[in-house]
């Protein structure tokens, strides 16, 4: 079959089996690589159609397709979605279900009644479950949120970088990368991770314009609660408000409906039950706003969302930005809210500040090097006497700093020699301390955003290595005009100078004599973002890095 001849047929198996009129450019460019059997990497926005590029080719392929999706709720929508089109039926097995609902949703597969599965990273680091699916003999295998296997990347969960061996060990597949937001060091990680070959990169602008961008700042706690649940109950619903508490998350929905508003809390404390109920009804448009936590997240794919707003500022804008992304899926204007306290920033540094057991790192490396043959993680984490989750975070720390490697059909882990063990925990808890460091500087970024005297969105887009050389006109300083010359953004009018940034483009690869070799995130008139791969993000005055010749290109 030609290449016109197989976009004729995806575009006529998206008409007829999923109701879809036509397809972009760039999802038929992703999904004719996966066809030809290629690995693929996507980076294109909320809401801009990524699930059609498995959902399709899955039908011409013949099944199944694994995809691996970090919400139970997302997982949900996502089968409900398929099962209301002509397309091949969808399962899903996670924890929330009762074995009945899982031993039911394998035989679909093994019977070819069902073509897509849905998994949870942490699914696939069950021996038991890789050996089920390699039987099966996966047509595709599909990482969303794929972002989470980057440790430039947030909501860090230590199975995501496990999937790279979960492929091999199904025989592995055409692997397909799913992400909403993904700079060029992020890219780099997930292709890395995941043991991507020769991938198709297949990226759109992350901008989404409909997206009115503001940040209201306080100084006083009690006024800024008091102007995040007037500001909450007089939006148009329906809308989103994150929290950076579960109690905060109660408080404010009580608040809200004492105002006569239908809210209620989500969060990771409310029984599965009830949040099955609350995330149902707030698709279908009651309740009309949901109060949730940021760090549980809500998999939310809802098209009329017209306002998300922060009670609290996050953690990085990488979760911010996904995060506002739920709002305006269809097409129509949409607000994004922060509430900004620059106090609560320390409330996130609290949050992140993760510390590194390093006794239990150390017991990891001694009981690998004292034995006679590669162990599985789960065998490892038996003899260590610790839970599987921790095991994998430390051997993937042992594992980045070079002292332990994965080996064999079962990805067994073996200790390398020539360290001992007080020199591999040594080089691992570097490896934990360089993280913290990354994590650190993105709180500092979003401080910035928050804080920045230029448009917002120039700044968000920025972050993820894009550049706008105008101000956006869609964000509250460009309301205001307040957008200061001089500071890296003009006036919209004013056309952007010849050579903007110098000799630097977003992108670029650089070197600092101290931090180490980077990437460039944004240049502006007078200043230069850029992400050390030792330290994270650094703003640099683009006067001094000329003058003092700061930075090389690698």
């Amino acid at each position: 079959m030609g290449v016109h001849d197989r976009i004729a047929e995806l575009r006529r198996v998206a008409r007829e089996r999923f109701g879809w009129n036509d397809l972009a450019a760039q999802q038929t460019e992703a999904m004719e690589s996966l066809l030809e059997g290629r690995d693929v990497l996507v980076v294109m926005p909320t809401g801009s159609g990524k699930s059609a590029i498995y959902q399709v080719p899955t039908v011409m392929l013949g099944g199944p397709t694994v995809v691996v999706s970090p919400l139970i709720a997302l997982q949900r929508d996502q089968v409900v979605g398929l099962r209301k089109s002509a397309a091949p039926d969808a399962v899903a097995v996670n924890s929330a279900q009762p074995r009945s609902a899982i031993d039911k949703g394998w035989q679909a597969i093994r019977d070819g009644d069902a073509e897509y599965l849905f998994l949870s990273p942490e699914q696939l680091a069950k021996d038991s479950v890789v050996e089920e699916l390699r039987e099966l003999g996966p047509s595709l295998f599909v990482v969303d949120e794929a972002h989470c296997v980057s440790a430039w990347g947030h909501d860090f969960r230590p199975d995501y970088l496990n999937l790279g061996e979960a492929a091999e060990r199904l025989g592995r597949p055409p692997v397909l990368a799913l992400t909403a937001t993904a700079a060029a060091p992020v890219r780099s990680d997930i292709l890395e991770h995941l043991n991507m070959r020769e991938a198709h990169v297949v990226t759109t602008g992350t901008d989404r314009p409909t997206i009115h961008l503001e940040v209201r700042t306080f100084t006083d706690d009690p006024a800024k609660r008091e102007a995040v649940a007037r500001w909450t109950a007089e939006a148009g619903a329906p809308g989103i408000l994150y929290t950076a508490t579960r109690k905060d998350a109660e408080t404010y929905a009580e608040r809200l409906r004492q105002d006569g508003v239908d809210a209620e809390a989500y969060h990771a404390g409310v029984k599965a039950a009830d949040r099955r109920r609350i995330h149902d009804g707030f698709m279908k448009g009651a309740p009309a706003v949901v109060v949730a936590t940021s760090a549980f997240g809500m998999g939310i794919d809802k098209a009329d969302v017209r306002f998300v707003a922060h009670a609290s500022v996050p953690e990085a804008l990488d979760s911010y930005y996904q995060e506002i992304g739920r709002a305006g899926r269809d097409g129509e204007p949409a607000r994004a809210v922060l509430f900004y306290r620059p106090e609560d920033l320390g409330l996130q540094k609290f949050l992140t500040a993760r510390t590194l057991d390093v006794d239990a790192l150390r017991r990891v490396m001694t009981t690998l090097r004292d034995q006679d043959a590669p162990q599985s993680r789960s065998r490892t984490a038996q003899l260590c006497g610790l839970s599987r989750r921790k095991t994998s975070e430390l051997l993937n720390l042992l594992e980045e700093a070079g002292a332990v490697t994965v080996e064999g059909r079962r990805r067994a882990v073996r200790a390398l020699p020539g360290r001992t063990t007080d020199q591999a925990t040594e080089e691992a808890a570097q490896v934990f301390e360089r993280r913290q460091r990354v994590d650190r500087s993105r709180i500092e970024m979003m401080r910035g955003y928050a804080e920045t005297p230029t448009c917002r969105r120039q700044f968000l887009l920025g972050y993820f290595g894009e550049q706008l050389d105008t101000p956006c006109g869609r964000c509250d300083v460009c309301d205001r005009g307040e957008v200061r010359p001089g500071t890296g953004a003009r006036h919209q009018d004013t056309a952007p100078p010849p050579g903007i940034g110098g000799p630097y483009e977003p992108n670029d690869r650089v070197s600092h004599a101290e931090w180490g070799a980077g990437t460039v995130m944004r240049t502006g008139e007078d200043r230069l973002v850029v992400l050390f791969e030792q330290v994270g993000y650094k703003t640099l005055s683009l006067t001094a890095v000329q003058e003092s010749d700061l930075l090389t290109g690698t």
